[in-house]
C-alpha cells in the first residue's frame, strides 16, 4: 500500500487505556475510519443507581461518513457491550467470528436492533479489506473462543493489535494463541504495536488449564455432596471442563441462570461444548439423584446480587437451598471492586454448611490475559519499531511500558497514550498529538447521558444525608400562608426524633416569610431559594448533617 503525500494514520483510544473496560479504538486515514471494539465497564461505587458505562461517541458521531465498519475481536462484554447504543446512533458494518457474533446477535435482539444490523463474519484465513486497510486475524487463546488479534496493513505500515491474550500451548478447547501467525507478521517488518497490558504485574507464565482441571476434579470427585461450580457465563472452556469431570464422576449436569443457558446453547452449535443429551436434567429433578451425583454450572462467582448463587446463598432461590456437605467452587479471579459481594457470598454458604472453594486457597482460575514472559514474548515475535500498551489501568500501561523498553524497544519509541489522545503514525515517524473529545457517558434505565456529575454528586448526598421536602402554599390575593410549612424528612434523623429539630426549622421558614412581605417582586422564587440556603445552614449548625433541601412553594 502506498501512502498518500501528508495522509497520516491515527490511532485514536476512545476507551480501555486507564482503566479496565470501555474498549474502544479508532484507526483512521484519510477518509476511511474502522473501529476495533466497542465495550462497556460496569458502574464504579460512586454512581450511585447507573446500570453501566459506554465510551463517549461523539468523535465517531462527528465523523460519520468515514465510518466504515467495527471489528470485535472476541465476545466479553468490555467488547461488545456498548455496541447496541453504537448502533442506535450509526447503523454500520459489524465483523466478528461466528461465536462473537452469535452472542451479538441475541443481544442486539434484547434490544430490537437485529433486525436492522449489518453483521460479517471474519475468518483467519481471509485477509478483510475496508477502504485502504487490510486486516488479518490470528487466533488467539482467551477466557472465551473465537478470539483474535489483529494484523492491520495501513499505507503507512503494519499494525498488530494483539486484542486479550495469553499464549497458552495446552488449552482445554484447543484454542492456542497463533504465535507462528505473530512471527511471519513480525518478519514482515511491524510499525507498531498495540499489546494487552492487564496481567503485566504477575511474573512469569499464566497457570495451565490442565492444572486448573485437576484441582477442580481433585475437589469435585472428593466431594461428599453436590457441588456447584460458579463461573464467568463466557468460559466455555472451563464448563466443558466441568463437564467432563461431572461425565468422569458418573454425574448429572445442571445448567443454571440464564447468561450461561445462552452461552452452552451456542457454544453446542458451534461445537465448543458437546455432552451426552441424557447426562444434563433440570433444576426440577435435582431430588431425583443422590447428593454426590449432582453438578450444577451457574453464575454468581462475582456476588451479583440477583445471581442463582446469591439467591441460593441468602436462602430465596425457588428451588435450590444449600445445605450440609454441599461444595461450592468460585472458578473465578476477585474483579476488583467485587471483594465485598464475594466474601459476603462467602460467608453465607459457610453459615449454611458448604464447603466453598476459591482463588485464596486453591488455583481453581487461569487467567485469560497474559503475564510478563508471555508479553516479552509477543514484543519479541512481533519486533516493533513502536510500542503502544493498551487494555489496562495506567499503573499497567507504565509497567507495561518497562518492560517494552527492558525488551529491547527504544524509549522514544514507546507511545503512552490516554483515551482521546490521537497517536500519528506517517513513514517516517510516531508520535503523539493534540486529544479530541471522549469520556464516559453513564446509563440509567433507558436514559443515555442524561446522568452526569451534578446528578451523582445529589445522590449520593441523598445516600448520605437524606433529604428535608419543605410544602408551603400562599393565597394569591393577599400573600398569606394558605397551608404550611409542613416538614417531611427521609434518610435524615429518625421521625421519633425529629420533633424539636423540624418544629425550630419551621420558625426559621416563617422568619423568613415574615421578612419577604408579599409585595416583594418575585416573592415565591426568593423566599424558595431562602429556605434552603436557611436550613441548609441551620441542619448543619445543630447536627452537623447537610440534607437535600427540597421546597414547594405555590401560589393557590
Amino acid at each position: 500500500m502506498k501512502s498518500s503525500e501528508g495522509t497520516m494514520l491515527k490511532i485514536i483510544p476512545l476507551g480501555g487505556l486507564g482503566e479496565i473496560g470501555l474498549n474502544m479504538m479508532v484507526f483512521e486515514y484519510g477518509d476511511t475510519i474502522f473501529i476495533v471494539d466497542s465495550g462497556l465497564m460496569f458502574p464504579e461505587d460512586y454512581m450511585l443507581g447507573v446500570d453501566i458505562v459506554i465510551p463517549d461517541f461523539t468523535y465517531i458521531k462527528e465523523n460519520k461518513d468515514k465510518v466504515a465498519g467495527l471489528v470485535l475481536t472476541h465476545s466479553h462484554e468490555d467488547h461488545i457491550g456498548a455496541l447496541p447504543y453504537l448502533l442506535k446512533e450509526l447503523n454500520i458494518p459489524v465483523f466478528g467470528t461466528p461465536f462473537t457474533l452469535e452472542i451479538v446477535r441475541h443481544k442486539l435482539e434484547e434490544y430490537g436492533l437485529l433486525s436492522s444490523a449489518s453483521l460479517f463474519e471474519i475468518s483467519p484465513e481471509e485477509e478483510l479489506k475496508i477502504g485502504p486497510f487490510g486486516l488479518n486475524f490470528i487466533r488467539v487463546s482467551h477466557s472465551v473462543v473465537d478470539g483474535v488479534g489483529i494484523a492491520i496493513k495501513t499505507p503507512v505500515g503494519l499494525i498488530v493489535h494483539t486484542g486479550d491474550f495469553r499464549i497458552n500451548y495446552n488449552a482445554v478447547d484447543g484454542i492456542t494463541t497463533d504465535v507462528n501467525r505473530f512471527a511471519q507478521f513480525g518478519s514482515q517488518g511491524v510499525l507498531a504495536l498495540l499489546s494487552d497490558s492487564t496481567n503485566v504485574e504477575k511474573e512469569g507464565y499464566t497457570i495451565s488449564d490442565q492444572s486448573v482441571g485437576d484441582t477442580l476434579e481433585r475437589v469435585t470427585l472428593n466431594s461428599p455432596g453436590r457441588v456447584i461450580v460458579a463461573l464467568f457465563a463466557s468460559n466455555v472452556a472451563r464448563i466443558q471442563q466441568m463437564i467432563d469431570i461431572a461425565k468422569n464422576k458418573g454425574a448429572k449436569i445442571i445448567i443454571n441462570g440464564r447468561r450461561i443457558e445462552l452461552t452452552v446453547t451456542i457454544a453446542k452449535k458451534f461445537g465448543y461444548i458437546d455432552y451426552p443429551e441424557d447426562m444434563e436434567i433440570s433444576i426440577d429433578q435435582i431430588n431425583d439423584y443422590p447428593d454426590d451425583e449432582i453438578v450444577i454450572i451457574t453464575t454468581g462467582s462475582q456476588g451479583e446480587p440477583m445471581s442463582a448463587l446469591a439467591r441460593m446463598s441468602e436462602g430465596t432461590h425457588k428451588k435450590l437451598s444449600i445445605r450440609k456437605g454441599d461444595t461450592v467452587i468460585l472458578s473465578s479471579k476477585f474483579i476488583p471492586g467485587n471483594e465485598k459481594a464475594i466474601v459476603h457470598i462467602i460467608n453465607n454458604l459457610y453459615r449454611k454448611g458448604a464447603d466453598v472453594v476459591y482463588e485464596k486457597i486453591s488455583d481453581i482460575h487461569v487467567s485469560g490475559h497474559a503475564f510478563r514472559e508471555e508479553l516479552k514474548l509477543m514484543i519479541k515475535l512481533t519486533k516493533p519499531r513502536y510500542f503502544i500498551p493498551v487494555h489496562g489501568e495506567y499503573r499497567h500501561l507504565v509497567h507495561h511500558a518497562r518492560l517494552a523498553e527492558k525488551s529491547g524497544i527504544k524509549s522514544e519509541n514507546i507511545l503512552m497514550a490516554e483515551n482521546g489522545q490521537i497517536i500519528e503514525f506517517d513513514t517516517r515517524e510516531g508520535r503523539i498529538k493534540e486529544s479530541i473529545t471522549t469520556g464516559r457517558v453513564l446509563v440509567d434505565g433507558k436514559g443515555v447521558g442524561d446522568v452526569g456529575r451534578s446528578v451523582l454528586k445529589e445522590r449520593r448526598t441523598l445516600s448520605e444525608d437524606g433529604f428535608v421536602a419543605v410544602t408551603l402554599a400562599f393565597d394569591e390575593e393577599t400573600g398569606i400562608v394558605v397551608y404550611g410549612p409542613e416538614i417531611i424528612s427521609r434518610g435524615f434523623v429518625f421521625l421519633t426524633e425529629t420533633g424539636h429539630l423540624l418544629e425550630d426549622a419551621k420558625c426559621v421558614i416563617l422568619e423568613i416569610i415574615d421578612e419577604t412581605g408579599p409585595d416583594v417582586p418575585n416573592r415565591i422564587d426568593l423566599i424558595q431559594s431562602k429556605v434552603q440556603l436557611a436550613l441548609r445552614q441551620y441542619f448543619n449548625f445543630t447536627i452537623k448533617r447537610r440534607p437535600v433541601i427540597l421546597p414547594f412553594i405555590m401560589e393557590v
